[in-house]
């Protein structure tokens, strides 16, 4: 009797593991990780290998967060794309050109953020305009205000800034090959998996990103809590932008573009369905992960770098298809109970 109780036991065990959304982004993460790992060797498999994609992983991963909570709540947030290089514009701006010192800089760099996030939240809960609409509108008038700014003030598109020791080995320091965002990105991790899962508010993104107007008429300030989202994504876009003037003593009015579907692509490929309402912070970290191993994975096994647009390409349609399959299953599961 003992025995099949186990058994038993195990069966429920294992089939609440596979209706778990992230369940999809491991699979995919050990396959991955696995076929590079034959095609890389030894390199890719020690020191080089690792520092390389995780320090990929760890600029599009501290966005990624944010844009997954978005998701979850049914929203988009498409500024991230002009938020990285506005803040890193501004930091170094204030640092660089006004010699202010470096605390001033980085926050003016992060308010930067913190404002283009109340903007696109204010604009999404106050007009019925679509959050996709509203975030690209936003992303191209913050570019033209970069770019005007840098022009006008410095006369360049570019500026250069060299942080002083403490600030350097806090934000832009690498520790045998591996860059201190690293720290930064697993710190912020921790923060979204205690708000999602752990916190009240998880509860609230979850159901506003299942239905908004069910959500508020049971109490919900689903209003606020999606000004605070957009806040969030504007802040970690921004932390970004910090980061990369902290490490590459520059910033550069463009260049933060490839952030917005990379970070959405590390989202969907984590678990998030791109209706709302599902999705896990350790899927969004898988599903980071996976995408920086295709990333570096490519140049380690010497193949033709066009090859890692089919294998992203691939990836991103595996997961759309397994998300929904995983979902039915849930939903399949809890309407047996």
């Amino acid at each position: 009797m003992s025995s099949q109780n186990g058994n038993g036991s195990k069966g429920i065990s294992l089939g609440a593991l596979a209706r778990r959304p992230e369940t999809g982004s491991l699979i995919g993460f050990i396959v991955v990780y696995i076929f590079f790992a034959v095609l890389g060797g030894p390199v890719f498999l020690g020191l080089p290998g690792w520092s390389s994609w995780l320090n990929i992983a760890a600029e599009v991963g501290i966005i990624a967060l944010p844009v997954g909570l978005l998701m979850i709540a049914g929203e988009f947030d498409i500024s991230v794309g002009s938020i990285v290089p506005a803040a890193s514009m501004m930091t170094a701006m204030l640092g660089g050109h006004y010699d202010a010192p470096a605390i001033v800089a980085i926050l003016a760099g992060l308010g930067v953020g913190l404002t283009i996030g109340l903007v696109n939240g204010l604009l999404v809960t106050r007009t019925t305009i679509p959050s996709l609409i509203v975030t690209i509108g936003v992303m191209f008038a913050v570019m033209g205000l970069t770019l005007g700014f840098a022009v006008l003030v410095k006369g360049s598109t570019s500026v250069s800034y060299v942080p002083d020791p403490l600030t350097k080995s806090l934000m832009g320091q690498f520790v045998k090959g591996f860059s201190v965002s690293i720290f930064w990105w697993l710190g912020l991790v921790a923060v979204f998996f205690y708000a999602l899962h752990v916190s009240p508010w998880g509860n609230w993104i979850f159901a506003i990103g299942g239905d908004k107007e069910s959500a508020r008429n049971a109490g919900i300030p689903t209003s606020q809590m999606t000004i605070a989202l957009f806040m969030a994504s504007g802040f970690c876009a921004a932390l970004v932008g910090v980061l990369q003037v902290m490490t590459y003593q520059q910033a550069q009015v463009a260049g933060g573009q490839a952030f917005i579907f990379n970070s959405i692509m590390c989202v969907v490929i984590g678990g998030v369905l791109l209706t709302g309402g599902a999705g896990s912070i350790i899927g969004i970290l898988l599903g980071t992960m996976t995408f920086a191993v295709v990333n570096q994975g490519i140049f380690f096994a010497g193949l033709d770098p066009n090859i890692q647009f089919i294998i992203t390409g691939a990836l991103l349609l595996a997961a759309v298809l397994s998300n929904d399959r995983f979902r039915a299953m849930a939903t399949s599961a809890a309407a047996k109970k």
